[in-house]
Formats: C-alpha cells, sequence, structure tokens
C-alpha cells in the first residue's frame, strides 16, 4: 500500500522508468564485404530488443498510460515507438533523458568490440559506485539534477496519472540512488525493458518497484549489466 499521499486519486503522478530494449550491434558486412564502425548513440534495436519491446508494450497496452517520455537517443526512441503504437499515447523527446555522459563511449567502434566496452564500464561503475574513473565523463552532481529536474516537472505536469519514461541504465540508476539517498550512481543491474516505478507527490518521492521484467519470457538471458 502507498497511502493517502502517494495515491493517484489524491494527485499523485506514478513514473514507470523505463530502460531501452537491446541495441547490440549487427556483425554483419556491408556492401564492401567491411564491417563499419558505428557510434553507440546511432545504433537501432536489435532483433532481440525489437522481441523485447514488443512484449513490453503487450504489457503496457492496458495499463492507462496517459503520455510517454523519451531520451532522443536512437535505442530508447525505438523503444518508445513500439509503446506507443501498443498504447495510442504521444511521445515527446527530451535531451535530458540521454545516457549519462562517459568519457569515449561514442567514439566510432568495431561492432565486436560494444559489448565488451559497456560490460567493463558498467563492471566499473559498479565497482567504484560511478563514474569518476572514467576520463571526461559527467559528474554525480550533475546527472543527478537534470533527472531530478525532468522527472519533478513531469510529475508536475501530470498530477494524477501514470507516465512512461524510456531512458537508460546509467540515468535510471542515478535517479533512483537519488531518490533512496545512497552515494552510488550505479548499484543494480538495470535489464533491457526493466520497468522501475517512483511515486511523486508534494515533493516527496517514493520507490515501489525496481528492474521488473515479468513481460519477457522465461529463460531470457538478459544483457541486464551492459550501460546503456
Amino acid at each position: 500500500m502507498t497511502g493517502t499521499l502517494f495515491s493517484l486519486a489524491h494527485g499523485a503522478t506514478e513514473v514507470l522508468l523505463v530502460r531501452h530494449a537491446d541495441a547490440a550491434p549487427s556483425l554483419a558486412p556491408g556492401v564492401d564485404g567491411t564491417v563499419e564502425h558505428k557510434i553507440y548513440r546511432d545504433l537501432p534495436l536489435s532483433e532481440e530488443g525489437r522481441r523485447q519491446a514488443r512484449a513490453l508494450a503487450t504489457r503496457l497496452a492496458h495499463s492507462a498510460i496517459t503520455t510517454i517520455y523519451s531520451s532522443p537517443v536512437r535505442r530508447a526512441g525505438e523503444t518508445a515507438k513500439v509503446i506507443s503504437r501498443a498504447t495510442r499515447r504521444a511521445i515527446t523527446y527530451d535531451e535530458r533523458l540521454r545516457e549519462v555522459e562517459i568519457g569515449g563511449l561514442d567514439r566510432p567502434r568495431h561492432p565486436a568490440e560494444f559489448g565488451p566496452h559497456l560490460d567493463r564500464l558498467a563492471e566499473l561503475a559498479i565497482a567504484h559506485g560511478g563514474w569518476s574513473q572514467v576520463p571526461g565523463s559527467e559528474e554525480s552532481a550533475s546527472i543527478r539534477a537534470r533527472m531530478r529536474a525532468t522527472i519533478d516537472e513531469i510529475a508536475q505536469t501530470h498530477p494524477g496519472k501514470r507516465i512512461v519514461v524510456v531512458t537508460h541504465a546509467g540515468t535510471i540508476n542515478a535517479y533512483l540512488a537519488d531518490v533512496l539517498d545512497m552515494p552510488s550512481d550505479f548499484f543494480f543491474p538495470a535489464a533491457n525493458t526493466s520497468v522501475n516505478v517512483v511515486r511523486l507527490h508534494d515533493g516527496k518521492r517514493l520507490l515501489i518497484g525496481l528492474n521488473d521484467v515479468a513481460h519477457l519470457h522465461t529463460g531470457y538471458r538478459s544483457k541486464s549489466t551492459r550501460l546503456g
């Protein structure tokens, strides 16, 4: 029970923070027989990611969603579009919902490099509680401030409503760490298309769901420790 303060009927806003679906790059060669180096920000959803997004969209289709907000990064935007089609709700893109800015992450890479590199970044973040060990990365205070301001603004705009926010593993971790007053900016492996639920009302925030992937098939092996 969330009590009267956090009841939607009494003006609280429920925010479903959703990590985007999988966007593992293809190793298929191009027309010239070579594999193109790519930038992670520009990767589309993989076939697996599209299946994940459809499973989540089916789950949310009858969840009384009012609207959808999304990071403009391609993998998040494509996830949001699948949800939008199922729920018949519009998408608002907000640059503040982009992933944590990590030094060197968005340089062109061979597709085979992405998985190991993202795994190393996630392990580093969990070990050190954040991104301070990676030169050129966004500072903790900046990440938390932009996410707090964005989610607060969304909640104030939609009192008494349920909202979907499609974003990234790093930003979800940092925001929920701020809700829980935790020092670490990365404390759990957010799975692709996981649903994390927060209710906000009268300046207060309550976490009521974490890393929920009930919509995915039994036996699915998640790449959840990877940043994104």
